[in-house]
Parts: C-alpha cells; sequence; structure tokens
C-alpha cells in the first residue's frame, strides 16, 4: 500500500519534451523546440535519468528557443514558493515530508492524502502561484496582459514515484534533504514540514 509519494516538478524550462535524457511528456507542442530534439521522449522509468549522457548544446539551444526565459527562482521567490505550499498544506491536510525548492525545481515528499498526487502537485502549484503574484515576485509577472494572470511559472506535470515501505520513505526523505547541496546550496528546514515517524 502506498504511504507516501516523492514528487519532482519543474520551473518553466527546466525539463523540456524532447530532453535527449527522456522525459515524462507525450508530445512536443512548439516548433521551436521540435527543431532541437525532435518528438517527445517519453520515459516510464521510475529513477532519476538528469546523469544520463547527453547533448547539452543540444539541450541548451533548444531552452533558448522558449517563448520566455526558463525560470530560476531568486532564495526570495522560493521562500514565498515555500510559503505557498504551506498555506494549501495547512488547509487541505496535507502533510509535507520533505521539502527542497531549488531554482528550477522542488522536491517534495508527501504523505498519503485523500486526493491523489497528481492533484496535489496541481494545488501546490497553483498556491505558490498565488503567493508569488500576491508578494509581487511572479517571474513573468511583466508580462501579464491587462488584468489578467502572468504565464505559467510551472511546467506541466510532475515525475512521481509511490513510496509503499518505510525504508523506501527514509530514503526519499534523505535525498530531498540532501538535494540542494548537490547544487552547492545551503540545506533547507521548511516550518511546514512535519516529521515521519
Amino acid at each position: 500500500m502506498v504511504i507516501a509519494s516523492h514528487v519532482i516538478f519543474g520551473a518553466y524550462g527546466f525539463w523540456l519534451p524532447n530532453d535527449p535524457r527522456g522525459s515524462w511528456s507525450d508530445f512536443v507542442g512548439a516548433w521551436e523546440l521540435f527543431r532541437y530534439g525532435g518528438r517527445a521522449t517519453k520515459t516510464t522509468v521510475r529513477y532519476s535519468v538528469a546523469a544520463r549522457t547527453h547533448d547539452v548544446a543540444l539541450r541548451v539551444a533548444a531552452k533558448k528557443a522558449l517563448k520566455r526565459p526558463a525560470v530560476r527562482f531568486t532564495g526570495i521567490q522560493a521562500l514565498a514558493v515555500g510559503r505557498g505550499f504551506a498555506e494549501y498544506a495547512g488547509k487541505s491536510g496535507l502533510a509535507i515530508l520533505a521539502c527542497a525548492i531549488l531554482p528550477d525545481h522542488a522536491h517534495l515528499v508527501l504523505a498519503r492524502h485523500r486526493l491523489k498526487v497528481e492533484q496535489l502537485v496541481i494545488k501546490l502549484k497553483a498556491a505558490a502561484t498565488q503567493r508569488l503574484i500576491d508578494e509581487r515576485l511572479h517571474p513573468f509577472a511583466h508580462l501579464a496582459e491587462g488584468d489578467g494572470p502572468p504565464p505559467k511559472c510551472f511546467a506541466r506535470g510532475q515525475w512521481k514515484v509511490f513510496l509503499d515501505t518505510t525504508e523506501d520513505v527514509h530514503r526519499a526523505l534523505q535525498y530531498v534533504e540532501e538535494n540542494p547541496m548537490k547544487d552547492s546550496l545551503p540545506p533547507q528546514r521548511w516550518k511546514f514540514v512535519v516529521p515521519y515517524i
């Protein structure tokens, strides 16, 4: 039985649908991206493919072809994203067991909840986006048209792994907690994270 989930979701431009290492996408929706790698590179593996050998120059060229620059959250923006996560967790009863908010993606370990993990990710992204808007920190605020919202700062979808055992949960917790250090960032301690017992 699933007791928790490890989810990863990216900011806009973090992991493109035709990334040569694989992606969770089914299609490439923009011709500009299609030119730099062709069709979507759907993968169904449940382990990280980030270290796979690939053509870095081609991936960078594809990112430059995006309609908008890839999002890189500043520390202040990451704090606002965290406040959005905390707000949603507090009102929904979601237990967030681990969280790492990096400049271009987020890792979370979420305890089992009444909603499906895909729905939780949508809600977390929405809460984070609203917090960025409310605090006037949204990376695309300058691109909003009239009274409309700015373009989305998070990519569609998520990568998820269902955790069935206590050992799986502890392994995911350690991975998430250590993830910022892999990017030479300090450890993160979020007040909304609840201990896993």
